[in-house]
């Protein structure tokens, strides 16, 4: 939805589209430290006060599994993101996402979607937006049988669908009619989506969205989630974002392409071609690369995320970067010299599990300091078996110390956030720790 003016008219033209539509209810949608959507509804006799004065929710809601105390907070919904969603025909329904504040106004500290929007001001105050493209891997699988419970896709090894590799054309099956579905929701709410084909792993699907500004691309990450399991509910399978759900095969990934726009165009943008990115663009891509371990606990928030960095599979595991590979944590793609609105780097650590507010905010944040503190931008690596010295966190322990102890972390997010976020993944590793696995009763049950 695009709307100008002022925040009345906003309202009204919201207002004039649940009329018009016939919408009979309204989804609040706001999200948790980890990036969990939480949602409630109201009738649409309810809309114009919420539009104006908010609706009360619980904070605790927003601070994941470590809820610690009920907050009073007030959900104000934006109207710049009203949108019906399509796989609710019959009872037209519509959504927007809220920002979520204390009952004096204040930004509440676990609002990661406020955390985004702060330092986008940060850039803006700097000559900056940040636009952000998104390609977003995926599994489908057929439902189990039985009553189709999580505890039977718990049990039950995922069956794949079919055995089609990387951009496939494969008989028109399941998988041809769910991104068909997929696709078609996303653009009836307003999403472009750039391309989609099958990826490398059977029954692994890609969707590319087009770039964006960072808050855009933050909510689409969060309705495309929820589209993509809506989709494959109608077809009869399950959708995961688990970055590794079968050992063996190729995990999935959320590769970021990731540009700066200032008032004369793309600032990453190097007329120089013996370069391949001007120096706003180098000391962004530094900037990353300085702080890309202690971002990890947020780009890649869960145990199983370090099962894909580890697979061997094109996932990155070394701080590095290259024009060329496929394993170094940024890549920075060729650009054809007469589109120089295509500059851009590729970050290739992020998985479809992530928070997109947070790792936005946290890239971005990077970026701008090694802007402001003008970072040197270490030699690319052209060769992937050589030696690296850096690497990136080999479990979720350690990324959680790192960014823990991260002051960029900190004075991008704010401590309150991080220490919400930080407990929350310390609860993670301690459950993990203490859970008796398959492989180990497998290898020591019988030893």
């Amino acid at each position: 939805m695009s709307v100008d003016g002022s925040v009345e008219a906003r309202h009204d033209f919201v207002l004039r589209s649940v009329e018009d539509r016939g919408v009979r209810f309204v989804r609040l949608w706001f999200v948790d430290v980890l990036g969990s959507l939480k949602s409630m509804a109201i009738p649409v006799s309810e809309l114009a006060s919420a539009l104006e004065d908010g609706v009360g929710v619980d904070g605790s809601s927003l601070e994941g599994s470590v809820r610690l105390a009920e907050r009073d907070v007030i959900a104000h919904p934006d109207p710049l993101t009203f949108q019906i969603l399509p796989w609710r025909p019959g009872s037209l329904v519509a959504r927007m996402f809220c920002e979520v504040r204390g009952p004096d106004g204040r930004p509440f500290a676990a609002d990661s979607r406020l955390a985004l929007t702060r330092v986008v001001r940060q850039a803006a105050e700097l000559g900056f937006s940040f636009e952000v493209g998104s390609e977003i891997e995926f599994f489908l699988y057929a439902a189990p049988p039985g009553d189709g419970s999580a505890r039977g896709v718990e049990d039950a090894l995922p069956v794949a669908l079919d055995e089609g590799a990387y951009f496939d054309l494969t008989a028109l099956d399941v998988g041809s009619d769910f991104r068909r579905r997929t696709i078609e929701y996303l653009e009836q709410m307003g999403i472009p989506v750039k391309s989609a084909h099958h990826e490398v792993a059977p029954s692994q699907h890609e969707l590319d969205l087009q770039h964006t500004d960072a808050l855009s691309m933050a909510d689409a990450l969060m309705t495309f989630r929820l589209a993509v399991k809506e989709a494959a509910r109608t077809v009869g399978c399950y959708a995961t974002f688990m970055p590794q759900p079968v050992e063996g095969q190729p995990g999935s990934g959320m590769h970021l392409h990731l540009s700066l726009f200032d008032a004369d165009g793309n600032a990453f943008y190097s007329p120089d071609q013996a370069e391949v990115l001007s120096p706003v663009g180098r000391a962004f891509l530094a900037g990353i690369l300085a702080h890309g371990p202690e971002l990890c606990a947020v780009t890649n928030q869960w145990v199983n995320s370090y099962k894909r960095l580890a697979n061997g599979f094109e996932a990155p595991q070394h701080v590095s970067w290259t024009r060329h590979g496929r394993s170094a944590l940024v890549r920075v793609p060729s650009l054809r010299r007469d589109r120089p609105g295509g500059a851009r780097i590729e970050l290739r650590s992020p998985d479809p599990a992530a928070n997109p507010y947070l790792v936005f905010a946290l890239v971005l944040g990077a970026g701008l300091r090694g802007i402001e503190r003008g970072y040197e931008l270490e030699a690319e690596t052209v060769d992937e078996a050589g030696p690296l010295t850096r690497r990136l966190p080999r479990d979720l322990d350690e990324a959680t110390d790192l960014f823990d102890a991260s002051e960029l972390a900190r004075d991008t997010l704010g401590d309150r956030l991080c220490d919400w976020y930080v407990l929350n993944k310390r609860r993670e590793w301690a459950e993990y720790s203490t859970t008796v696995s398959s492989y180990e009763r497998r290898r020591y049950l019988r030893l």
